[in-house]
């Protein structure tokens, strides 16, 4: 990919023109708009059409239209096609449409990554309802919450977590259970397979709580009536909801983001713009390691490589790395999404790094920062980079990627790219006024993909959009002259060492570089002295490892006052089940300990 130094193009100088009177009445518009055009691949448009389709059920029964034939879900070794999923799909709708899902209503879907999520999804979606993504490891108050507060009346659930389900229903709207096994879809017909997969899990390896809800219905008849039922058409239109996606509650109580049919497609039709001709050969096999319950897995690998005709290859727990090197080890992918802490876990493991990678195209990374250790690792065992981009949930998830060439590949940089088109992005300084070059800033953006508001928290939404419609992301980042953004930090992450902001992000990307660390996660501590010290947890792959040895490691790639004061050493940091560190659990055991008894 060339990259250019130029000045933006007439078409990118009126573009920032026209930006430029959207700016907030407190400061005049960066000199930032439109930078980023200069060093867009040539044939990506400025603009998306988002009226190419109505919604997404029209999406997903055109690409039905064109790859029925074609295999999109690879699930403990057996095979759904694009015409299986759809038929399965339509049963489900017409289940659903049968016991009084009305367009509107909310459909929790509590899977992990098997054929039942995608028949799950797409049969609410095709019933007019909107889907609420339940991570199925949620305690019961999470599951409580989450369901109170969408109002679901419906809940798809793995057989496993079904107990749990119980235990939240008081208090919830739900009204209908629909439980499902492991090895339920894995075939047609006797399906010996999947039943002794069941057993195993039941009566031998015994991961099913016993369970008792009375209204509970097995997916399998479910869709055994729905067969016999004929289906609706629903039109859902652009503003209507698709999803309420909750955002992951590692900085405070989750919310409903309100993402709809024109977000979802906006995002679908951002990510081919920018990668047409890429990956648009033979059908692409992409390793689906993150749950599908995600923005990032949903978008890009359920719905993207479904444009494509792509074939996703399911991990239902990504966590035990044996297993997943044992599924994947006749495949061959030529795509892989994941965040950090998973390519790092991948790294670890001695099977992974001996495969052949020969026909591995596109490794993206999303979710949180790629560790520069760990792309450069990744890179040296792949021969591939890892391609970084940014969203978050409120925008469906994707703002910005960096450009892809097949044929040129840029080695990582730490750079979360450039704007998507029809995407406006802009840093806001502390006093109001928008961020220059080179300038920090909180990430603002303008979009297509940009989210409805949160769900029933009309407060929470004013908090995050300005009176001109800028989304305030919370994340710390500044654009170069060429129109690459580079985050520093979470806002709320920050730490204030003696009036020194400290980004956590650059003392963890130094810690990992360290041969002898795993893992890493920084935090400030109330400082009587300083404000707030730095305090730093280490998963050590040498044992060996001290505090001194570290300490002398970030001296010499760190100015004093980033250097941290406390290090401790764990077996294991806390997690989300998509692999962020939870640095605010971190910091809420220390201030626990602080407090007198």
């Amino acid at each position: 990919m060339i990259q250019t130094t130029q000045p933006p193009s007439p078409g990118a100088a009126s573009a920032q023109q026209e930006m430029s009177g959207t700016a907030s009445k407190l400061s005049k518009a960066p000199n930032t708009d439109g930078l980023w055009f200069g060093s867009w691949p040539h044939d990506v448009p400025h603009e998306i059409d988002v009226d190419q389709y109505a919604s997404l059920v029209q999406f997903f029964d055109e690409c039905v239209a064109q790859f029925r034939e074609r295999v999109a879900y690879v699930s403990v070794g057996e095979a759904m096609t694009y015409g299986e999923l759809a038929r399965k799909a339509t049963a489900f709708a017409a289940y659903l449409q049968g016991i009084g899902v009305k367009p509107g209503d909310r459909v929790a879907i509590m899977l992990p990554n098997t054929f039942q999520y995608p028949v799950s999804l797409f049969g609410a979606l095709k019933a007019g309802a909107v889907v609420v993504n339940v991570n199925p490891l949620y305690t019961v108050r999470e599951l409580a919450h989450q369901l109170k507060d969408s109002g679901a009346q419906t809940i798809v659930v793995f057989e496993n977590f079904a107990k749990v389900v119980e235990e939240a229903l008081p208090g919830t709207k739900v009204q209908n259970v629909i439980v499902t096994g492991l090895g339920d879809l894995l075939m047609d017909g006797l399906n010996l397979k999947g039943r002794l997969i069941n057993f195993m899990l039941r009566h031998v390896k015994k991961l099913v709580p016993a369970w008792h809800i009375p209204q509970a219905v097995k997916l399998l008849d479910a869709l055994a009536t729905g067969y016999t039922r004929p289906l609706t058409s629903v039109h859902p239109t652009h503003d209507d909801i698709a999803f309420l996606q909750y955002t992951g509650g590692t900085t405070g109580v989750a919310k409903g983001a309100m993402l709809t049919h024109r977000n979802i497609i906006a995002n679908l039709l951002q990510a081919k713009a920018w990668s047409a001709g890429q990956l648009m050969g033979d059908a692409e096999t992409v390793l689906t390691p993150l749950p599908l319950y995600h923005i990032f897995s949903l978008t890009v690998n359920a719905l993207i490589f479904m444009g494509l005709g792509g074939r996703n290859i399911l991990i239902a727990n990504p966590r035990d790395v044996k297993r997943v090197m044992k599924i994947i080890r006749h495949e061959k992918f030529t795509a892989i999404t994941a965040v950090n802490t998973l390519y790092n876990a991948f790294l670890e493991n001695e099977t992974f790094c001996k495969r052949d990678f020969s026909n591995l195209k596109l490794a993206m990374a999303g979710g949180m920062a790629t560790q520069k250790a760990v792309a450069d690792r990744f890179k040296a065992v792949t021969g591939q980079p890892i391609i970084e981009g940014y969203g978050l949930t409120e925008c469906s998830p994707i703002v910005s990627m960096n450009p892809v060439d097949l044929k040129h590949m840029r080695d990582f940089e730490g750079s979360i790219g450039l704007p998507a088109p029809s995407t406006q992005v802009r840093f806001r300084k502390d006093d109001g006024t928008w961020a220059n070059v080179g300038e920090a800033g909180e990430l603002c953006v303008k979009g297509p993909q940009v989210m409805k508001g949160y769900w029933n928290r009309p407060e929470e939404t004013a908090k995050v959009f300005d009176e001109d419609g800028w989304l305030a992301t919370g994340d710390i980042g500044v654009m170069d002259s060429r129109g690459f953004m580079r985050l520093i930090d979470r806002k709320k992450d920050m730490i204030l060492v003696s009036g020194f902001n400290v980004y956590p992000n650059e003392v963890e990307d130094v810690i990992a570089m360290h041969p002898g660390v795993r893992e890493v996660a920084a935090i400030g501590i109330p400082d009587a002295a300083q404000g707030e010290r730095i305090k730093v947890f280490i998963v050590p792959r040498d044992r060996t490892l001290t505090q001194e040895q570290i300490i002398a490691h970030c001296r010499k790639l760190l100015t004093g006052y980033k250097v941290p004061k406390v290090v401790e050493f764990r077996d294991a940091l806390p997690q989300t089940n998509v692999g962020k560190i939870l640095r605010r659990q971190l910091r809420d055991e220390e201030l626990a300990k602080q407090k007198p008894e």
